[in-house]
């Protein structure tokens, strides 16, 4: 069997998926926006979106119920049920696929006129298929993931998005250079999701035979060696054996009593995982009708282009670190609650919540402070910069409320992350219909970000009553003025420097003035939170060797306060 990945080497591995995933991702949208104009960026924007609505209601739920059930029976021991659960998922799997392909199918035009861009019907209808395989993956990937194996997900998720990217640009280029409309030509690009679903699913079928080659391998030489030893099935953990009945999972035997708790766990990690997907199809369905009697059908139309091709795309780079950690998170969290290791619970959720707002706040502060030579770097023109800087601003307490819902689901309490990210719904859509009509699309960004902070503070009051969790204890204001001195730098850097760059011509200024901020920032971040007292040696005394040894160099800058701690 492969070897069980880490909390932080599943993380790491994840992580660099995704990376690699969203700058293909990203990449993808830069040929693209060059080809089309406002109505190809709203049709394939607005196919995007439902499809990956539809996408995460197909495919988050179950796969992190799965998760959960997997790494919680195999701490316990119970290897048959764990295969039961993952056959039961599978023809789930299947028949998710088949309805929810056939049901967009017949939707797309009703949608389509409702959000006021009936030329992106053509391309939903040619984004459908693709939702035929990726319940299955999912599925697979929930398994893999409870037997905390992450590689299998990382590698079908970069084939995924090396084929869908290969094939939606070179087909928008084919339905251009034969003279095609945008309509046309988003539907090509969008075709690309249908590839890649059948690249994933290839990937995630070698592994799976790869995992089920090795399972026979290890349970063969069993039944002549001892039950403890080495090549039998895992036994329960020392912990699980000492609280043996008490809160354990129940034992399920029957398919009905599989799906009963399939559902029971999902549904509210579904309608969790729903939410920012959710928010982003909210504001391209409802940006159009709530501001054009304002600001004209023309201007809406534009900023709805700039918002789901490019601000979407850059503001999805930061939480990808808090996806990664919020998939590794829960069957760790899962395990150690099922075993009723409060001390592990309380420090693995410490350490990801830690890693989640430290890491991913100087990517934060580089793309919203140099959000304009960002744009203009990557895309056709800067146009649509201040949309990109509102929305990946807000970025960071998306990736709070993530993780602090994944701790939530490994605690057992999906049911509270549900009901909070329900209320924080409500704020968004209240705060966007008051907002909206009036202040236009910063009125709907605005509203998310509001919506984003809500959930995470009620989530994380929850959390402390239970865990005794603390991200960084009393180091909050050393963060917050760290966060503060870095903000305007980055500002005035990138203002100014495109001005001094201007006379090199072409996206030299853009390049120059990008790379110069993104230094300072990120040189200047490590410095500023050691001198401030943010970060402490014991803080790093978890992490790898090699990052240890890369972060030890700024921790003697203050060797008095590393010597003192709080709670953290």
């Amino acid at each position: 069997m492969p070897k069980k990945d880490s909390l932080i080497k599943g993380t790491l591995i994840l992580t660099l998926a995704a990376l690699v995933a969203r700058g293909l991702g990203l990449f993808q949208r830069v040929p693209l926006d060059h080809l089309w104009g406002t109505k190809g960026g709203l049709a394939f924007g607005a196919a995007n979106n439902i499809y990956l609505l539809l996408l995460v209601f197909a495919t988050a739920g179950i796969p992190s119920a799965i998760s959960k059930m997997v790494s919680e029976r195999l701490e316990l021991g119970r290897e048959a049920e764990v295969q039961r659960i993952y056959r039961a998922a599978l023809r789930f799997g299947v028949i998710a696929g088949i309805v929810m392909t056939a049901g967009l199918l017949i939707a797309a035009p009703l949608y389509a006129r409702l959000s006021h861009i009936p030329y992106a019907t053509l391309a939903i209808r040619a984004i459908a298929p693709s939702l035929l395989l990726f319940p299955v993956i999912a599925m697979m990937r929930g398994y893999f993931q409870g037997r905390q194996f992450m590689t299998a997900g990382g590698i079908s998720q970069i084939v995924e998005q090396i084929a869908r990217v290969l094939t939606a640009v070179a087909l928008a280029y084919a339905l251009a250079g034969w003279g095609y409309d945008d309509s046309y030509i988003a539907a090509g690009a969008a075709f690309g999701s249908v590839l890649g679903s059948i690249g994933a699913f290839a990937v995630m079928l070698w592994y799976a035979y790869k995992l089920r080659q090795a399972d026979r391998g290890r349970t063969e030489p069993a039944s002549s060696a001892p039950a403890s030893g080495a090549g039998a099935p895992s036994a329960p953990s020392a912990a699980a054996a000492a609280n043996a009945g008490a809160g354990e999972p129940p034992v399920l035997t029957r398919t009905r009593d599989i799906y009963a708790a399939i559902f029971r766990i999902s549904i509210p990690i579904l309608l969790t995982a729903m939410m920012v997907q959710v928010i982003y199809f909210f504001d391209q369905t409802v940006l159009i009708p709530l501001s054009d009697w304002k600001f004209g059908a023309a201007t809406a139309e534009r900023w709805g282009d700039w918002l789901t091709i490019r601000a979407q795309s850059i503001a999805g780079i930061p939480p990808i670190l808090a996806i990664a950690l919020s998939t590794s998170l829960l069957p760790v969290v899962s395990a150690a609650y099922a075993s009723r290791d409060m001390d592990r619970v309380r420090r693995q959720s410490s350490l990801a919540m830690r890693i989640a707002v430290l890491s991913a706040m100087p990517l934060v502060l580089v793309l919203a402070t140099a959000a304009h030579p960002v744009t203009g770097l990557i895309f056709k023109t800067a146009e649509g910069s201040a949309i990109v800087a509102v929305l990946t601003g807000g970025t960071i307490f998306q990736i709070s409320m993530m993780v602090s819902n994944s701790i939530l689901n490994g605690l057992s309490l999906q049911r509270k992350a549900m009901a909070h990210s329900l209320a924080g719904i409500g704020v968004k859509i209240a705060l966007s219909f008051a907002l909206t009509p009036f202040f236009g699309i910063y009125g709907l960004l605005a509203a998310t970000s509001v919506c984003f902070i809500f959930v995470t503070v009620r989530n994380m009051r929850t959390i402390r009553g239970i865990a005794d969790v603390k991200v960084l204890g009393g180091r909050w204001p050393g963060f917050a003025a760290a966060v503060a001195v870095l903000a305007a730098i980055g500002a005035a850097l990138a203002h100014y420097a495109a001005a001094w760059f201007s006379p090199l011509g072409w996206r030299w200024p853009y390049l120059l003035a990008a790379a110069l901020t993104g230094a300072v920032v990120c040189g200047a971040y490590p410095v500023l939170l050691v001198a401030l007292g943010v970060v402490r040696a014991e803080d790093v005394d978890g992490f790898p060797a090699k990052l240890r040894k890369l972060i030890k160099p700024f921790l003697r800058l203050r060797p008095r306060a590393l010597q003192r701690g709080d709670g953290v």
